[in-house]
């Protein structure tokens, strides 16, 4: 009985709650989005789009306005803009998407330097404050949820052609170009919106552990939309939880804790679930 109230005590503030809450929407939703980045080799580009966002976080702090709004509109800007440098076959994706990023990480943290009175907020930022979410905040990662949700099931057949072969979707008449800007744009607000609950430094991490885990135990493209989102939310659930109890930050919790079940995952799945996994290295 002890045990069982000891381990509901954290429910009993509401900045608990509502950082439960916030954190199971923003695994489940990074977990959806995860899947077209790791069946697509794009693991890189969540790491260099969360830079990106926080560039933009970076300039919006230092001009007093909402966050949102800054990082928001450089973020897609950055993640169409690497998309049109890599189709143009001049340097390579890899190559576009480190000038991008790592261009606006340094303008973030220049202005950082520059202008002590964002520290503070640019911290959040980058290390995530999940327990300092507001239900605004909820709102909006609820939202994006909702509308990337129906954009994956509306367009189900686009994304899966675009996803495994973007040659047959293209003669297909499929609009692939298209499809591409529309992920890269869902990628970017998604980060935007799950930042404060994770921090850019560990987005990429709640983008790509749930889907590979779901890759290990499906094949079914389906099935690892449904898997994924469940994994990253279970995972968001018990770090919470767990970061409470051990007095530990939450987004590093979340994220040792998809690793741990990465792991068991790995071990437990058998050969040839390693490697489908050692395989997505070559899509």
């Amino acid at each position: 009985m002890t045990i069982a109230l000891d381990l509901l005590a954290p429910y009993d503030f509401a900045f608990f709650q509502r950082g439960m809450v916030a954190a199971t929407l923003a695994g489940a939703l990074c977990g959806v989005l995860g899947v077209f980045v790791v069946l697509r080799g794009m693991s890189y580009i969540g790491h260099g789009l969360s830079h990106a966002v926080f560039g933009g976080a970076a300039a919006s702090a230092v001009m007093s306005i909402n966050f949102f709004v800054g990082a928001g509109i450089w973020g897609i800007i950055s993640g169409v803009l690497i998309g049109r440098i890599a189709r143009r076959k001049i340097i390579g994706a890899d190559a576009a998407i480190g000038i991008v990023t790592t261009a606006s990480f340094a303008g973030g943290i220049a202005l950082l330097n520059r202008y002590g009175q964002a520290r503070k907020s640019i911290e959040a930022v980058l290390f995530g404050s999940v327990l300092g979410v507001s239900w605004v905040d909820i709102a909006a990662i609820l939202a994006v949820s909702l509308a990337v949700g129906a954009i994956v099931l509306f367009a189900y057949r686009a994304f899966l052609f675009a996803t495994f072969d973007p040659q047959v979707a293209t003669v297909s008449g499929e609009r692939v170009a298209a499809i591409e800007v529309m992920l890269m744009v869902m990628l970017s607000v998604t980060i935007l919106v799950t930042m404060r609950v994770i921090g850019t430094l560990l987005i990429s991490a709640l983008l790509v552990i749930p889907a590979a885990t779901a890759r290990m135990i499906t094949n079914s493209f389906s099935r690892m939309l449904m898997l994924s989102p469940l994994i990253g939310a279970l995972c968001c659930l018990a770090g919470m939880n767990l970061s409470y109890h051990l007095d530990t930050s939450a987004g590093a919790t979340i994220i040792l804790v998809a690793a741990a079940v990465f792991t068991a995952t790995y071990l437990l799945a058998g050969r040839r679930a390693r490697l489908r996994v050692a395989s997505l290295n070559h899509l």
